[in-house]
């Protein structure tokens, strides 16, 4: 045999293709863990009137980038900031109680502009579009019922532990002053769900600001749970108390405990600024995710650039960590909107709207994935696989199930879903590229979902129906 030959001949033999590795992720539908609220964002401090000073088009298409859960983010919850200042100047929120008595039995002359920093009509179009969470949240008492005579600045509501006024107790009026602001909206057509009194209670700033610790905030609470019953508003879930993070809200849990109130209260609220979420809260009430955005970074619309703080990227791995970690109900941004000069043009904002036009950010479509496709009602339930993936699952309220996966390699993962009967699946991917765009997904005979890839430091998100759907 001439061994020339031989070489020839194996040199022209056809080379088997590589096989791509498949990612099997499985989904426990019997691994049950919180349920979901929804997503959502503020518009306070005057930030709506971004939205509602563009002109039509411009002005209807970002009201639908924000809650059409078709094209947009289609988010779920809006939180609206209960004004207390005594004017509109800069950008602070009036207050329904610009002049306000001598003392606390004497009720205060309101007054409704039917505007509330533009944050109304925000809201009536989130109805419009079937929202019906709002989370009414004041950064301060007005200055009238506070130990420092103003809303700024710190300083205790009169009447809690610890603080000295000779006016009085202002604690009744106070829960009063926050039913009346219910009354306005709801003579507007909008229903408040969810009423916080503080916001950042352990942060004293030149704006808005009131501080409490738990055991001060149990004192009013003890005052504002009989109000909203004798009200007829016993619906209205109490929040408290959205400290700036989640060890000193853990302490003031522990507080609102120890006195006797985590009965009293809907929901736990906090955000995550001067520490992280790294676990649960101490709490068997439902917990919320209410504020939290990148306040350092420049103006940026990258998904991804080696982790920077404003990425897309970085921010569906902050979502990740809230649904998982923190077994949050609820994770909602800062500001929808903010305009270039505001804040030294910084990450705050989901849309920048500049000079009659607006602009999207990554983050904007790393939330879509997620509030687009987990519904309220929603429970998180089980998944598995995947090292380098990070994933969640959730059985929507109408029986599809949801699965959204982080790649956080650098390299594109092939997936399939299975442990569940699917019979039909949706999918859409999120990465430098694209922006929530759609992407198709095969189901087996045997109810496996695959045909879909993740993009390297990607984000893909199915929705999937089920025979039980």
């Amino acid at each position: 045999m001439h061994l020339s030959g031989v070489v020839a001949a194996a040199a022209v033999l056809p080379i088997a293709p590589r096989q791509s590795t498949v990612t099997a992720l499985t989904v426990n539908l019997d691994q049950k863990f919180q349920s979901i609220d929804g997503f959502g964002f503020s518009e306070a401090f005057q930030r709506a009137y971004n939205i509602y000073n563009l002109e039509e088009p411009k002005r209807s298409q970002v009201v639908d980038l924000l809650f059409n859960t078709t094209t947009g983010a289609g988010f779920s919850i809006v939180r609206n900031g209960i004004g207390s200042s005594p004017n509109s100047s800069l950008d602070w929120m009036n207050t329904i109680a610009p002049t306000g008595p001598a003392n606390p039995a004497s009720a205060p002359e309101y007054i409704w502009d039917g505007k509330d920093s533009g944050q109304l009509w925000v809201s009536q179009q989130a109805a419009k579009y079937g929202v019906n969470t709002f989370y009414a949240n004041a950064w301060s008492a007005p200055g009238f019922m506070k130990t420092n005579g103003r809303d700024s600045n710190g300083g205790l509501l009169c009447g809690v532990r610890g603080s000295a006024c000779s006016s009085g107790d202002w604690r009744q009026a106070y829960a009063d002053y926050l039913v009346k602001y219910i009354r306005f909206y709801e003579e507007s057509g909008v229903q408040v769900t969810h009423l916080g009194f503080l916001n950042e209670p352990d942060f004293s700033t030149s704006y808005a600001s009131m501080q409490s610790n738990g055991s001060q905030s149990a004192d009013f609470i003890k005052v504002l749970h009989p109000t909203l019953a004798k009200a007829g508003l016993s619906h209205v879930h109490i929040a408290c108390c959205d400290a700036t993070g989640w060890r000193v809200q853990a302490t003031m849990t522990n507080a609102l405990k120890e006195a006797g109130v985590e009965d009293l209260i809907g929901i736990i609220t906090s955000h995550p600024y001067s520490n992280g979420i790294s676990a649960t809260l101490p709490t068997s009430r439902k917990v919320w995710q209410t504020e939290y955005s990148d306040l350092a970074g420049g103006w940026s619309t990258a998904w991804y650039t080696n982790g920077a703080t404003g990425d897309g990227y970085t921010w569906a791995n902050h979502i990740y960590t809230g649904l998982t970690a923190g077994n949050v109900s609820a994770y909602l941004w800062w500001v929808a909107t903010q305009d270039r000069e505001t804040n030294n043009n910084n990450n705050e904002k989901l849309i920048l709207v500049d000079k009659g036009d607006y602009f999207v950010s990554k983050r904007f479509w790393a939330f879509a994935q997620y509030s687009r496709t987990i519904r309220p009602g929603a429970v998180r339930v089980g998944v598995a696989g995947g090292s380098n993936l990070r994933s969640t699952a959730f059985l929507n309220a109408d029986g599809t199930v949801v699965v959204n996966v982080i790649n956080t390699d650098a390299t594109e993962a092939a997936l399939s879903v299975s442990g569940i009967k699917a019979i039909a699946a949706k999918a859409w991917k999120t990465d430098n590229d694209n922006d929530m765009v759609a992407v198709v997904a095969t189901v087996g005979s045997g109810g496996t979902v695959s045909g879909v890839s993740v993009p390297g430091r990607g984000l893909v998100s199915f929705v999937i129906t089920t025979s039980a759907s």
